[in-house]
């Protein structure tokens, strides 16, 4: 059954309730991605940016780190707008950005102290989230550049994203082939496919690092955007964002999003784990759990635009952060500075840490299996 931008959930993500989708589509035709020159890095590697357009969604992806770079929606009269936050040049990506828009790999989200053992054998990952490894690493999948082939198949456009990961890269055991299909559907749906193999028992947990404000990108804070998770647990974590292993109820915490409310409604109630992330930087424990097709699991609303995203996804967790390190020092592609709260990110994934939390869903990726998530965003007005 196709996730459309026209699809009524019953119950909106309540929790642990997967909704009945229905309803027509207003589809609008597809162009063929068109490729341009983006920039250049230091050592005159070409970037190139690709262009999307398909069923009133408008999606720019750039090869460096499969960027989204901008994509476009229509508010509630069809006036469109970017709702991510970016820059306009490569070199502002390649020297100070927090992820923005990025394809995130090896490993999303933290591995404590860069460690963990498999197979009996202890490895040392990249640290660069101070004692921890971050997002892969010094150098992850968002600071490499993707070969990238367009594709129009029936009345989708989209494109698929190549990068080989070879052994020992950011000390991660095993060569990792990696390919990330993005898709704009004849509805304007979002979606992307994750696979990837390996030859060596090694860890993944691939995502996409977008930061959505839905009344655009600099438009001021999102705290007043409606938001709700169908998920009844979060992993809570310790002074250094590492989950401690508990599964622990949102029930009574400013963590309970099972209800639709807004993202500014409790972020400074005094709570330790808000102090902890300086805000909302967690993960859901999804009540879906890890799932063979995408279900519906968030819905996020800018109630001044109407703008609404949907996101369905095969993955057992969802990272909430609420933008809490953006201070001011980025001025974005609209030509505003970007302040904490400027945006937010939900990031389908995996629980953080899972390689040293064995009550965790496994991350293991061994050679024979292959690696595959799927994750829709759905847009409507």
């Amino acid at each position: 059954m196709e996730l459309n931008r026209r699809t009524v959930i019953a119950g909106a993500a309540a929790a642990g309730v997967t909704a009945a989708l229905s309803g027509t589509a207003h589809a609008t035709g597809g162009h063929r991605p068109v490729k341009s020159l983006f920039g250049k890095l230091a050592d005159g590697t070409k970037i190139y940016s690709w262009a999307l357009e398909n069923g009133g969604t408008r999606l720019k992806v750039l090869s460096y780190g499969g960027i989204v770079q901008s994509l476009e929606i229509p508010d509630r009269r069809g006036r469109y707008t970017n709702v991510s936050l970016g820059f306009d040049t490569i070199e502002d990506y390649v020297s100070s950005s927090p992820y923005f828009g990025a394809l995130i790999g090896r490993f999303g989200n933290r591995i404590a102290k860069g460690r963990f053992t498999l197979d009996g054998k202890d490895y040392q990952l990249s640290v660069n989230d101070g004692e921890n490894s971050l997002h892969g690493g010094a150098k992850g999948f968002d600071k490499v550049v993707w070969d990238i082939e367009p594709f129009t198949k029936g009345s989708d456009v989209g494109l698929y994203l190549y990068y080989t990961s070879v052994d020992g890269e950011m000390g991660y055991p095993g060569t990792l082939k990696t390919k990330v299909t993005y898709t704009l559907t004849r509805s304007g749906d979002w979606r992307i496919d994750y696979e990837a193999t390996t030859d060596k028992a090694t860890v993944v947990n691939l995502t996409s690092h977008v930061y959505w404000n839905l009344a655009g990108e600099s438009s001021g804070t999102i705290y007043d955007h409606e938001l709700s998770i169908a998920a009844s647990r979060y992993t809570p974590v310790d002074s250094g964002l590492i989950p401690t292993g508990e599964l622990a109820k949102v029930a009574g915490t400013p963590f309970d999003f099972r209800r639709t409310k807004t993202v500014g409604e409790d972020i400074r109630v005094a709570h330790q784990q808000l102090l902890y992330g300086k805000g909302i930087d967690h993960n859901w424990v999804l009540d879906k759990g890890i799932s063979a097709k995408p279900e519906w699991v968030a819905t996020l609303r800018d109630p001044s635009s109407g703008r609404t995203m949907r996101i369905a996804t095969t993955e057992p967790g969802l990272q909430f952060y609420s933008g809490n390190f953006l201070d001011g020092t980025l001025v974005g592609s609209g030509g505003s500075i970007y302040r904490q709260g400027d945006a937010l990110c939900l990031e389908t994934q995996h629980f953080p840490d899972s390689p040293n939390q064995p009550s965790f869903p496994s991350t293991t990726l061994r050679p024979g299996q292959t690696y595959r998530t799927t994750t829709v965003h759905s847009f409507s007005a």
